[in-house]
């Protein structure tokens, strides 16, 4: 399974009953919540990192990329869109894109 199949898995989840599909259920909470269980599923995944445990790692990864799509499927920001975002950063070095950002 590919991203881009994973990201087309969503958006077709995202028409579906939210009684029926736990994609729909998240997506219909809004994207506060869908940022939310984001942010959740990246804690987790540092922890794993820190401790070490390739498994729990990759489990959680897995639950970082899901998250991460539905988390964009409720903005209608597409993967596209931020494939397209990193294939302009690699145009320039590291360095230079991370200068060209506006300071916060």
């Amino acid at each position: 399974m590919t991203l881009d199949d994973l990201a087309a898995i969503i958006a077709a989840r995202a028409e579906a009953d939210p009684d029926q599909s736990w994609t729909a259920k998240l997506l219909a909470k809004g994207p506060e919540k869908c940022a939310e269980k984001f942010g959740e599923e990246a804690v987790e995944a540092v922890i794993e990192a820190v401790r070490g445990d390739r498994t729990a790692l990759t489990a959680e990864a897995a639950d970082v990329l899901f998250h991460l799509l539905v988390m964009l499927q409720s903005r209608g920001v597409s993967l596209d869109d931020v494939m397209a975002e990193l294939a302009r950063r690699q145009a320039q070095s590291g360095l230079q894109e991370k200068a060209s950002r506006p300071q916060s």
